[in-house]
């Protein structure tokens, strides 16, 4: 059985969690029983000892931006480094940004402004572990963006708001996604509506959640991926 560290780094808003869990859970959900699943909770200062103590480590969202000075961002950069070529590595929104981060890329509040709904990305390239190469819809929820791409990474996936929407590692087993195949339309909904204070067109973004999605299928992907043997 493939081991997954889920290296976690936020939390969902409080008044959301009895209902919807922690982000550990969503992926446990998502990942589905063939994989072992430990989580570490880096902000609380719960690091793994090695990067071999796991098969793969998975980085999650997080409120914060990767250039924020919080305790916790170097050292998760440097983890990362440090697992490099040791353990496969998956990056979700901003474990999407801080990997590119962490491999020579930069990351910036977007001029775009928040990205919030169900976004479509166009698949420009086809990894062994993906199913096709048809556009997949998944919800998004951040404001920061890869600016630029990081050294001996491929964009398998934009969109015009994402253009580093999915990256593949040359140099290494890492994938990272800008989305959230993770979250169930009805928490992708509740935390648009929890952020309709600062977030625009909050309306639209919750209608286009109602919108079939292609969380599913991304997750088959990152199986497949995290189940590799090479």
């Amino acid at each position: 059985m493939t081991k997954v560290g889920i290296l976690r780094t936020g939390e969902p808003p409080a008044h959301l969690i009895p209902r919807f869990g922690h982000y550990d859970d969503m992926f446990r959900a998502l990942l589905g029983d063939e994989f072992q699943v430990t989580n570490y909770d880096v902000v609380a200062g719960e690091w793994p000892k090695q990067p071999e103590e796991q098969d793969a480590w998975l980085v999650t969202g997080s409120r914060a931006g990767v250039y924020d000075k919080l305790p916790w961002i170097g050292p998760l950069k440097n983890f990362l480094r440090e697992a490099k070529g040791k353990a496969r590595l998956v990056g979700i929104c901003f474990g999407h940004q801080i990997m590119a981060e962490a491999f020579g890329g930069r990351v910036e509040k977007s001029a775009r402004g928040w990205g919030a709904g169900l976004h479509r990305y166009r698949i420009f390239e086809t990894a062994t572990w993906m199913d096709g190469d048809a556009d997949v819809s998944i919800p998004v929820s951040h404001q920061d963006q890869i600016v630029t791409q990081p050294p001996h990474s491929r964009v398998l996936a934009r969109s015009d708001f994402s253009p580093f929407g999915i990256l593949a590692y040359d140099d290494q087993p890492a994938i990272s996604f800008q989305s959230h195949p993770e979250f169930d339309p009805a928490y992708a909904k509740a935390l648009v509506e929890a952020r309709r204070d600062f977030l625009p067109d909050s309306d639209a973004a919750i209608a286009s959640l109602g919108e079939p999605n292609d969380c599913e299928r991304v997750a088959g992907w990152m199986r497949k991926f995290l189940s590799a043997r090479t």
